[in-house]
């Protein structure tokens, strides 16, 4: 495992990992390694799991779901 596991860290070291690596992904798939990417998917897999187990709970935008992706489609110029 790279980093501490994301059950140790408390919510707010929590969700400063998952900023960070949030913020490195676009650069890690465009020009990291093979590895770099595998080691970035691994470990955001792992921050993001932690972060489900621990809200369950958390609120979801109606626009996130695909109901509502599709009653964007449904108006007039889809947005």
């Amino acid at each position: 495992m790279n980093g501490v596991d994301p059950g140790l860290l408390d919510d707010q070291q929590l969700m400063k990992e998952l900023e960070t690596i949030h913020r490195t992904r676009h650069d890690t798939l465009l020009h990291g390694s093979n590895d770099a990417l595998r080691v970035h998917n691994e470990r955001m897999a792992q921050l993001e799991g932690e972060y489900l187990r621990r809200n369950p709970r958390r609120p979801v935008a109606p626009g996130r779901t695909r109901e509502g992706a599709r009653e964007r489609e449904r108006r007039p110029g889809g947005a």
